[in-house]
């Protein structure tokens, strides 16, 4: 299925929709910025400085023979929507999206954009990914685990015609509250006590790393899990992180976390 773009929020479609007109050699504006990004996420590298300039309209032309495209080192509808093509996928319904559970959905639409390999473009948390993930903003302050989990979240819900059992945020710490105000959160403790199955908890939830009581630090998507309660393994798929796992990652990927002694917490899907 397509994505419905009638109700696509206004910070996504800035990312995916082709500008007005042809964007070519001596345009210098914000187009010309997601322009290079692009190239740059295509392995077709040049500067991001929204110039574009005999450079750009090189690495244009490097993508539009790669891609089977016209060549001529401008951007229209067509070269443009090849550009953008790996976050229209992740954006997709999940087939058959209204007769999945919000569970199967949300894991399914997080293996969609897990499998686009996002990852930050021109700087730390920066890049149209970012944007996708924080409403439309990054740059160094947007750390954007809890958003892309967010996003994940609401696009499941979204073509399945329901609304998410939670706001989202790009703040772990929000997400933790918000999921224990309508009784969602479950704590990882009480998994590693084998108090309670991980099996409750759905085909997927929301992780938490927690550090202190009130203080979580990273989340992602965790699906399968095996393991005795005290030495339980979970596989996921998370945002901003790297191979070592940190929170100040660059890419999305999937990883495998081991429960320990609870020091992860879990927001379950309704």
């Amino acid at each position: 299925m397509a994505i419905n773009f009638d109700k696509v929020p206004r910070y996504v479609r800035r990312e995916i929709d082709p500008p007005s007109r042809v964007v070519a050699q001596g345009t210098k504006n914000s187009s010309v910025q997601r322009i290079q990004e692009w190239l740059n996420f295509h392995q077709c590298r040049t500067g991001i400085d929204s110039d574009f300039g005999p450079a750009t309209a090189a690495c244009v032309r490097d993508f539009q023979r790669l891609s089977g495209l016209p060549v001529n080192g401008k951007v229209n509808a067509r070269t443009w929507n090849g550009l953008v093509a790996p976050m229209r996928n992740a954006l997709a319904a999940p087939t058959p999206s209204e007769s999945l559970s919000a569970a199967v959905a949300v894991k399914t639409v997080a293996n969609q954009h897990v499998e686009q390999h996002p990852f930050e473009i021109g700087g730390p948390n920066e890049g149209p990914w970012v944007r996708l993930y924080c409403e439309g903003n990054d740059g160094r302050p947007w750390a954007w685990c809890a958003g892309f989990v967010s996003l994940i979240m609401h696009q499941a819900y979204f073509y399945r015609g329901a609304k998410a059992p939670i706001k989202g945020s790009v703040s772990c710490d929000s997400l933790a509250a918000q999921a224990k105000a309508v009784g969602l959160f479950v704590s990882g403790r009480s998994i590693a006590r084998g108090e309670v199955p991980w099996s409750s908890l759905g085909e997927s939830c929301i992780f938490l790393k927690r550090r202190t009581a009130t203080d979580w630090t990273h989340a992602g998507i965790a699906l399968d899990a095996s393991g005795p309660a005290g030495a339980l393994v979970f596989s996921t798929i998370e945002g901003n992180t790297n191979d070592e796992g940190s929170r100040e990652g660059y890419e999305a990927c999937r990883r495998t976390r081991g429960l320990g002694s609870g020091s992860y917490d879990f927001v379950t899907f309704t």
